[in-house]
């Protein structure tokens, strides 16, 4: 016959056994559940920037495309080619101020190709440095008129800045080099933005004309500013256009997609019916992701930084 305290004990050594290997498994859930959320977080590289609302920005560390550029151009310093694709491979990575250097040290030798300050001014206007950028694309198209680049990045310069009806005059220089239905997809696109940033809805709707419902796209992501003119003309509704929020940070693709058509609807309701709280709801969504070099990012960073709501406009 079990005494007393024989029969206590018992139940007290399960009950505890039973707690202890609770625990375990919770530790080891949490274990397996921070291993998940590491394997989906983006590598981190150098810091790169300050963004306008005072996030901390950073590069993703190299990859074999980083790699094999870098050695490709060891081999043959004074390759512009090289020196490019070295350029965009970092920019792949978001190692935008690696690639303005790489350009920098490419226009030492070659202080008259286009598509070096092309290429410059490009990872200058993801690096913020709008300014800068925009004497960069200046001189390119200078350089080359033929550049339908040089012209539409200086729009981008320009338009970050505030300055709509100049950079809707770079954007219909550039439309006017575009040759494939993708480069008018997306040279319509930021046209019929600065235009209506500028107060000019009836030049903006003339731009849309031309963007007729036969027209295709043939790189995906230009998918995303044929579906954000389709929302302009009237022909898919606000919840049709606008993408989920990407699970992975890293799809890249899904980000942008996100990025570009969160940022499109957020902007037409600024310049549309002057919403400034769903516009301001639409960008926070957009900014608090990691694609900061989309241009969509940009915009909507852009957007939050103004002093006053009404700036937005």
């Amino acid at each position: 016959m079990p005494t007393m305290s024989g029969t206590l004990r018992t139940p007290g050594v399960r009950i505890g056994a039973l707690l202890t290997t609770y625990f375990l498994l919770l530790c080891i859930g949490a274990a397996a559940e921070l291993q998940a959320q590491t394997l989906h977080q983006p590598s981190r590289g150098a810091f790169e920037v300050t963004s306008l609302l005072g996030r901390k920005l950073y590069a993703q560390t190299d990859d074999a495309a980083v790699i094999a550029a870098r050695k490709k151009l060891a081999g043959d310093p004074k390759n512009v080619s090289l020196v490019l694709a070295l350029s965009q491979a970092q920019a792949g990575r978001r190692q935008y101020r690696e690639a303005v250097a790489t350009c920098t040290r490419g226009l030492a030798f070659a202080p008259k190709n286009a598509d070096l300050y092309i290429e410059r001014g490009h990872r200058e206007v993801g690096l913020r440095e709008f300014r800068a950028a925009e004497r960069d694309l200046a001189h390119a198209a200078s350089l080359d008129p033929k550049k339908l680049d040089a012209f539409y990045h200086l729009g981008l310069a320009h338009y970050f800045q505030g300055q709509f009806a100049a950079a809707a005059d770079s954007f219909r220089k550039a439309l006017a080099l575009a040759k494939t239905n993708d480069s008018v997809i997306d040279c319509s696109n930021w046209l019929y933005v600065s235009l209506r940033r500028a107060d000019k809805p009836a030049e903006a709707a003339q731009v849309l004309k031309r963007i007729t419902p036969e027209m295709k796209n043939t790189e995906p992501h230009l998918l995303f500013y044929l579906r954000l003119e389709r929302f302009y003309q009237g022909a898919l509704s606000e919840q049709a256009v606008l993408p989920p929020k990407p699970a992975d940070p890293n799809d890249t693709e899904a980000e942008l997609a996100f990025d570009t058509v969160t940022y499109g609807v957020g902007n037409w309701h600024l310049y549309n019916n002057h919403d400034t709280k769903r516009a301001t709801a639409l960008f926070q969504q957009v900014v608090n992701g990691n694609a900061w070099n989309a241009w969509g990012f940009v915009g909507s960073e852009v957007a939050l930084s103004r002093p006053r709501p009404s700036d937005m406009r």
